[in-house]
């Protein structure tokens, strides 16, 4: 059985649900206290919404994902807009490319995606491109959504647990995803923010 590509969740005429055409609000707030600065990564960035956010508000973006129907979308979106980012394909869980250093990175929906050896993997990644005092700014779906459809839940004590050694946990705090209609009864699902420096 093959696993099917983060492509086709792009290609068709209705657009998956994380994808609302708009940064999600809880990074609209933290680029409103000016904290997407510097030269910032966008892991797993989708089409791209995080990363020209980041953008417009003065950081030197790049948004990475592995799908290259989504990249060219989100290129297609920065040309639209006027907004000056870049887009690579590249896999978040061996981002240790040599040249690559980021004063920030921003995560939307990534990291529950990972089983519990891919989540070693990816924090480990990011450890290897983040500089030393560099902030990681990471929501991911939470243990408090009820039920049992969509993504992995994660809760507070399983963050903590993978930013331990060689990082600092500032805050974890109860935020939501903002969702197209129609994949849970509600358009927004509950989500942890959570404010992390390298050590």
């Amino acid at each position: 059985m093959t696993t099917p590509s983060w492509d086709d969740a792009y290609a068709g005429s209705t657009p998956p649900p994380w994808d609302l055409g708009r940064p999600q609000p809880a990074f609209v707030r933290l680029a409103e206290q000016g904290l997407l600065t510097g030269q910032l990564l966008d892991a797993g960035c989708g089409t791209g919404e995080q990363t020209l956010l980041a953008a417009s508000s003065g950081a030197d973006a790049l948004g990475v994902d592995v799908s290259p129907l989504a990249l060219e979308q989100a290129r297609g979106k920065a040309a639209a807009r006027g907004i000056e980012a870049r887009f690579e394909v590249a896999d978040a869980l061996s981002l240790g490319d040599p040249g690559m250093r980021f004063d920030t990175v921003i995560d939307s929906g990534l990291f529950h995606v990972f089983d519990d050896d891919k989540r070693a993997r990816y924090v480990a990644s990011l450890a290897s491109v983040l500089r030393p005092g560099g902030h990681l700014y990471l929501m991911c779906f939470s243990d408090r959504q009820p039920g049992t459809f969509g993504p992995r839940r994660v809760s507070e004590d399983e963050l903590r647990a993978a930013f331990g050694e060689g990082w600092t946990i500032l805050a974890i705090q109860a935020d939501t995803f903002a969702l197209n209609p129609g994949f849970f009864p509600a358009t927004t699902a509950q989500a942890w923010l959570a404010s992390i420096t390298r050590s």
